[in-house]
């Protein structure tokens, strides 16, 4: 892993490179630059652009978000940064930083559901109303358009809509469609967080509690996604979400969730001087299992940083001589132990760990369709893109495929709508 100097060399570069990209990103999300625009910004980052390349070169060090030293070289010429003047950065074009994000991150993060171009919702509310309040509804409409517009479209579509015929377009939805199908299509309607709430309030308050529900939502979600949700819920079922948690669910399953909850992980920072420290309390945790060991486990993978969880997660495995996945599987049982093990996972790499959750879905729990549903729609603007290749390199055929294999009729046109496959998925 290199010196404790090395490390602390590399973290600077880091957390420098890290906030330069969200500064390039205003609208990205918080575990890093999800969406990119066309930027220039007064930094010192073309020296940490520089310093980035040259410690991986001499250092050979990798984590989870670089790219090899021969790649980074390759996508820094491919980058062409040009400083400006002293203390300026310039890209010449949204590809370029696209670019340099990528030779940071090592993947651009990206989803299937972009904003339309030439968007007049005035004239989509028209197509929807009239494939709505004829005699047989057009699903192929409500496809074409619900699935081929980006969530802030939809919301002004349904702005429109209101204006137009003086009726709710999810009411409407709901009255004139059925099952599955109507499932996809209502929630495209619900802005991200709104879904999420509406996604947790039936996990809870259903007939049985849906853990899988929780763990996928509250283990992935960033501290801004978790705040917003919380105020959603509020505001959609006038209760707070932490008080529901507490009540239906239950033991330290029910303690992890409340923790993930709080939405207090911290950001960007990491110590590499705490890491052998936070390791070893993990291997002991997992070696003695008591009430205070299991409250210590969790408290250090709901609340520390992903880089911190990263040299944590190396840290252990020096400690071990085995991987932290293996050893919580091997300690804990139940949803306990699904819930530690979705947070490493996404730590680590949340495509990855939604590409496991819908190959599951799909092919161990005989198409389970919440499932499918919730992922496909919650990510579709985020990582989908970065799911679906993750589902075809860890499973051998596309995620595109087995939906086309596994659905069918108008469900399974809008969820190849909202996957959006390649030529070669067909």
């Amino acid at each position: 892993m290199g010196s404790r100097s090395d490390v602390n060399a590399w973290l600077k570069v880091h957390n420098a490179c890290y906030i330069f990209l969200k500064k390039c990103s205003p609208n990205e999300r918080e575990e890093g630059s999800e969406r990119s625009s066309h930027h220039m910004i007064t930094s010192r980052c073309h020296i940490n652009v520089q310093c980035t390349y040259r410690t991986y070169k001499e250092k050979r060090y990798q984590t989870q978000v670089f790219l090899p030293p021969r790649q980074v070289k390759s996508c820094a010429r491919q980058a062409q940064v040009t400083s400006m003047a002293p203390g300026k950065l310039l890209f010449s074009s949204q590809r370029t930083l696209k670019t340099c994000i990528k030779m940071y991150c090592g993947d651009y993060i990206q989803g299937t559901i972009f904003p339309a171009p030439n968007f007049n919702p005035i004239m989509d509310a028209q197509l929807l109303g009239g494939a709505l309040q004829g005699i047989s509804c057009e699903k192929d409409v409500l496809i074409d358009i619900l699935t081929q517009r980006c969530n802030s479209q939809r919301l002004m579509i349904a702005e429109a809509y209101r204006d137009m015929y003086g009726r709710d377009l999810i009411m409407d939805l709901k009255e004139n469609l059925s099952h599955h199908f109507k499932e996809v299509m209502v929630g495209l309607m619900y802005p991200p967080a709104s879904y999420d709430a509406h996604e947790l309030w039936h996990a809870l308050k259903g007939v049985d509690t849906e853990e899988k529900c929780l763990i996928d939502i509250l283990a992935s979600r960033s501290n801004t996604e978790i705040f917003q949700m919380k105020e959603a819920y509020l505001m959609q079922y006038n209760n707070d979400l932490q008080q529901d948690i507490d009540s239906e669910t239950s033991g330290h399953f029910r303690d992890t969730l409340m923790n993930l909850a709080q939405g207090t992980r911290m950001e960007v920072y990491a110590d590499p001087s705490t890491a052998a420290q936070d390791a070893m309390i993990l291997w002991e945790a997992c070696q003695r299992k008591t009430g205070e060991h299991k409250n210590m486990l969790q408290m250090i993978l709901c609340n520390k940083s992903y880089q911190q969880l990263w040299m944590v997660f190396q840290e252990f495995q020096n400690i071990s001589g085995q991987d932290i996945v293996d050893a919580i599987n091997e300690c804990y049982d139940g949803y306990f132990q699904e819930l530690l093990v979705a947070i490493v996972l996404c730590v680590r790499d949340k495509p990855s760990y939604f590409a496991y959750r819908l190959y599951n879905a799909i092919h161990d729990c005989g198409f389970h369709n919440k499932t499918v549903i919730r992922i496909l729609i919650a990510r579709s603007e985020i990582d989908l893109m970065n799911i679906r290749q993750r589902y075809k390199e860890r499973y051998g055929k596309s995620l595109f495929h087995d939906i086309k294999h596994f659905a069918s009729g108008h469900y399974e046109s809008a969820l190849l709508a909202i996957c959006a496959g390649d030529a070669e998925d067909y």
